[in-house]
């Protein structure tokens, strides 16, 4: 009995070895941080940016400077859809423009009364692309009102998009680090996302993995139509992913990458704000299934808290497989911290991070069961049917 109870535990300490092996050197060095170039020339290409706004007159300001002083040979056009803000997000907004002395390029629309079916974000989205139809762009640019874009950010995206015949060209862009909680948790969200959705996977027509970020996504107008617009996808909670995935299952090309000087103003003060904001959408990424919340979180025990666990086994074939396998998470990770100019130290806490996004993703599916889903601008999203499963 003690025999099969340590080889038991010695399978164990293996398996997360072997997975470890393979993320490392066959999951499409999802772990090296893929960097936007910069551009040598910005080609004349004409784009309308599309910035969906609820009660975000804290950063709408900086937000549309941002977009409005991109170095372009076609100057940029933004177009703001306030969707029922209570805050003043719509003046604010004009008032930036007016201050950078481009007033002209902005439109701000009056977000419709949501339609049902549709999400909120998704149905401003949607009101914003047919306002810019007016511009006949080449590119649109899907942006949030949080995200601060370097002067030459849209230049770099529709010069990478013309060289490489892209269709959605998207960027995850950097986010904020400022407080304990963020530097703990904000590059490992990065980290997780891209194992979900590895870049050079999404880029390569052999794979079916398709994936965007939706605080920055460059798109085609013709793509974007091809794939059925978005009321295609009307309903998604994670609709970056969802139109990724729509707009190459219509043969487009994609690309998604970091950028480090194009990047978030929003700032998680707490952990239990960035435990929301993973408990909002965790459940709906795993299709409400149980089974597969399961699968995750038995995945997640054994690929990240199994290692250090086992790591001080008194048997040293256990011990060596488990510290081996905590060696090889935290050279996965690292590239990542550094990427975000944290100490090295922080990549020794992935296995707690782990547990505590183990922990975001259970929140998310017990809010579900009990009809309450996530929350967001006041918002209740994912939420489930009466009577549903």
């Amino acid at each position: 009995m003690w025999a099969e109870t340590v080889m038991l535990i010695a399978v164990a300490a293996a398996v997360p070895l072997a997975i470890w092996l393979y993320l490392l050197l066959l999951r499409g060095r999802f772990w090296l941080p893929r960097e936007l170039p910069p551009p040598a020339h910005a080609p004349r290409a004409g784009v309308v940016a599309v910035v969906p706004a609820r009660n975000e007159a804290g950063t709408i300001g900086r937000a549309v400077v941002s977009l409005l002083a991109q170095e372009l040979p076609v100057p940029l056009r933004v177009i703001v859809v306030d969707d029922g803000s209570t805050d003043g997000t719509a003046a604010a907004a004009r008032a930036a423009a007016a201050a950078a002395g481009a007033a002209e390029r902005l439109t701000v629309l009056p977000g419709a009364p949501l339609e049902q079916g549709w999400t909120g974000k998704l149905w401003a989205m949607s009101q914003g692309v047919a306002a810019a139809g007016q511009f006949r762009p080449d590119y649109l640019l899907f942006t949030d009102a949080d995200i601060e874009h370097d002067r030459r950010n849209v230049a770099a995206l529709t010069a990478h998009a013309e060289a490489h015949r892209l269709d959605l060209t998207s960027l995850m862009v950097r986010l904020s680090t400022a407080t304990f909680a963020e530097r703990c948790l904000i590059p490992a969200f990065v980290f997780f996302f891209f194992k979900l959705y590895p870049p050079r996977r999404i880029a390569s027509t052999r794979s079916k993995v398709a994936g965007a970020a939706g605080g920055c996504m460059l798109i085609r107008p013709a793509a974007l139509a091809r794939a059925g617009g978005l009321a295609a996808i009307r309903g998604r909670i994670i609709d970056d992913c969802a139109l990724a995935a729509a707009v190459k299952g219509s043969g487009g090309s994609l690309w998604l990458g970091l950028t480090r000087t194009t990047r978030s103003l929003r700032v998680y003060g707490s952990f239990g704000e960035i435990g929301a904001m993973i408990s909002r959408t965790a459940f709906n990424q795993l299709r409400h299934s149980w089974w597969r919340l399961a699968a995750a979180l038995l995945g997640l025990l054994v690929t990240y808290l199994a290692p250090p666990a086992l790591a001080f086994s008194p048997a040293p074939a256990i011990a060596g497989c488990a510290a081996a396998a905590w060696v090889l998470m935290t050279l996965c990770y690292l590239p990542m911290v550094r990427f975000y100019r944290l100490t090295p130290l922080y990549a020794l806490l992935l296995p707690a991070v782990a547990l505590f996004y183990a922990g975001a993703t259970l929140h998310s599916a017990v809010r579900y069961a009990l009809g309450r889903g996530g929350q967001w601008k006041g918002r209740a999203q994912d939420v489930r049917a009466a009577g549903g499963a």
